[in-house]
């Protein structure tokens, strides 16, 4: 797999036009989206990690073997940056998930070991509402029992299925112990393969 950093940009209109197929990753700040990123493209160092909350501020584009673009966003919700800040992050996000005709799917990144949040629920819920392609991918699934993991799982099916008649698909993974990386893949080629 040939991963190249492509640029990050600060708004939708410095973009570069619609040239490839976009799969774009979001969560709350701190789920462990930079360390997901690195482990689908088997790099250590490619998306920045960090310990404190908030630190993806623009939207970050990688090419994969010049087929399709790994897109980062910034993460939503909690985040130790200004209200201002908060709000031109939350612009930022809403302009390219409504906006971005080249954006294929976007990954819906859900700490595994949480109960159901209420800001992911809405989020996903805006999502629906809005027409837009996603997957659920729970995160940090090593820290858990499988039994645990399971219940857990469940409790989303279960919250989401109160308001949603059919559930998006739904990804387990892992940074830590590479969990997940081969279905993601799978699942992105399949949409390529029956986008053309």
């Amino acid at each position: 797999m040939r991963v190249e950093f492509k640029g990050s940009f600060p708004s939708i209109e410095t973009l570069p036009k619609n040239d490839l197929p976009e799969f774009a990753f979001i969560g709350r700040s701190n789920v462990g989206k930079s360390s997901l990123i690195n482990m689908i493209c088997d790099h250590k160092d490619l998306a920045k990690t960090s310990s404190k909350p908030g630190k993806t501020q623009h939207i970050v584009r990688f090419s994969v073997d010049n087929k399709w673009y790994l897109v980062d966003l910034p993460g939503y919700g909690y985040a130790k940056v200004s209200k201002e800040s908060r709000e031109k992050f939350g612009r930022l996000i809403q302009d390219y998930i409504l906006d971005r005709e080249s954006l294929y799917c976007l990954f819906v990144l859900i700490d595994s070991r949480l109960e159901p949040q209420k800001i992911d629920l809405e989020f996903m819920e805006w999502l629906g509402v809005s027409g837009i392609p996603f997957c659920i991918t729970f995160t940090k699934t090593d820290k858990l029992k499988p039994s645990e993991l399971e219940i857990n799982v469940k409790n989303y099916q279960e919250k989401l299925l109160e308001t949603w008649e059919f559930l998006p698909d739904i990804f387990i993974t892992s940074a830590e112990k590479k969990v997940g990386k081969d279905e993601l893949l799978k699942f992105i080629n399949n949409i390529l393969k029956t986008s053309k």
